[in-house]
């Protein structure tokens, strides 16, 4: 998904901090708090400060930033330049790094562009900006040979004028073509670049040649080196415009696979004729993702904050538990216990009407402080009674203490 988005390219608004997650200096910079100010605030080499200060006019002159020396653009072209050689003094400064910088500073401050140019150097890059440029040889000799898989025609004719691969490929890979596209053409490259790594530098270089050189009616005007090197140099604007080189880059298959196995081979090349390399650089790593897992960033841990608060008794969808009832349920269940209620209250109601019918009947038996009446002047109650048909004998829970007693006095009196 981000491949994608970044071959579409990064919008205007976005750019700069997409920029900065995807080379990893965001990372950098989290891990290295103050030290851009630190380096800021030290004086520098003076070898290397009086080379950054004859180049800062020449970087992008008609733009707004670097158009007036001594302008807030070229100060902070300076700082970063400078602050450059204190963080790496065994390589110093490079020509081919101003472009790359300010192309940096036009998209982010200076403290996170110096961070950029970091990873660019030591990540993307890593031994382009050496002094003895023994990294840009070795992609100059690797370009070639992927050349004759994907233009022999091309291939072959730079190959019958002997035309070395640092004549024209070096300002192409060491400023990231920042000198030679359009602007716009620039940055959808550089988009492309911060995402896929290097390879997305051997695909724009091997498109250009291909149709630079790439067909015998091109050839015909490139009959020597100077032509051909000229035709290299001024390449056409139909090549270069945006949305052809960016499909014709999307489409080309040079995979990360295959330039490191052309690596390789260049590689034992070189130690069989030249011996081994003077300048020991880090490994290359192709694209965001390999940066991302070599140097993983912080991952702050995500406090939940729920936008729906549920009560504590309620569950949650595919939980387990009893499921909450219907609102029509909950409805029937509250009237049958108001029915419950209503149906209990007449229960005690019509007890307590019958415990009072039970005493009244058995008033005939007279209490025990009082003397009984003459049995011949009371008329013997019969047994079935009034008080024995009100009292149903079939329930037994519905007798109460007092028609118990009621009727054990009765038997008595019987």
């Amino acid at each position: 998904m981000i491949r994608l988005r970044c071959q579409k390219g990064i919008p205007p608004s976005l750019r700069g901090r997409a920029w900065q997650y995807l080379s990893g200096g965001k990372v950098k910079l989290q891990q290295n708090p103050g030290k851009f100010d630190e380096l800021d605030m030290s004086p520098g080499d003076s070898k290397w400060l009086d080379v950054i200060e004859r180049d800062l006019h020449r970087q992008f002159p008609f733009h707004e930033m670097f158009v007036s020396r001594g302008g807030h653009g070229q100060q902070d072209l300076f700082r970063v330049l400078k602050a450059y050689t204190l963080y790496r003094p065994e390589e110093g400064y490079c020509q081919a790094q101003a472009p790359i910088a300010a192309v940096l500073l036009m998209h982010m401050p200076a403290e996170q562009a110096f961070w950029c140019l970091v990873q660019i150097c030591e990540k993307y890059l890593p031994g382009y900006y050496s002094e003895k440029l023994e990294a840009i040889q070795l992609d100059g000799e690797i370009l070639f040979s992927l050349l004759q898989k994907v233009s022999p025609v091309a291939h072959k004719h730079l190959s019958r004028q002997k035309i070395d691969p640092l004549l024209y490929m070096t300002e192409w890979f060491m400023c990231a073509f920042a000198r030679t596209l359009p602007w716009s053409s620039v940055l959808r490259v550089w988009d492309m670049f911060f995402c896929e790594g290097v390879k997305i530098i051997f695909r724009v270089g091997l498109v250009l040649l291909k149709h630079a050189l790439g067909s015998p009616e091109k050839l015909k005007a490139c009959q020597g080196q100077y032509e051909t090197i000229e035709r290299l140099r001024s390449l056409s604007p139909k090549i270069m415009q945006e949305a052809f080189l960016v499909q014709e880059v999307v489409e080309l298959p040079v995979t990360e696979r295959q330039i490191e196995r052309e690596h390789l081979i260049q590689l034992r090349r070189w130690q069989e004729t030249r011996g081994e390399l003077q300048c020991r650089s880090p490994p290359r790593l192709h694209g965001a993702k390999a940066i991302l897992e070599a140097e993983p960033g912080p991952r702050p841990t995500l406090q939940p904050s729920p936008s729906i608060r549920l009560p504590p008794d309620a569950l949650l969808p595919g939980s387990k538990g009893k499921p909450k009832p219907p609102k029509q349920n909950q409805k029937e269940q509250k009237e049958q216990q108001k029915q419950a209620k209503e149906s209990g209250q007449l229960d005690k109601t019509s007890t307590s009407s019958q415990a009072k019918l039970v005493p009244a009947v058995g008033n005939a038996c007279p209490p025990q402080d009082v003397p009984p009446k003459d049995p011949v002047h009371q008329d013997p109650a019969p047994q079935d009674s009034a008080p024995q048909d009100s009292v149903p004998q079939d329930s037994a829970h519905h007798r109460s203490q007092e028609s118990l007693t009621s009727q054990e006095s009765e038997d008595t009196y019987l």
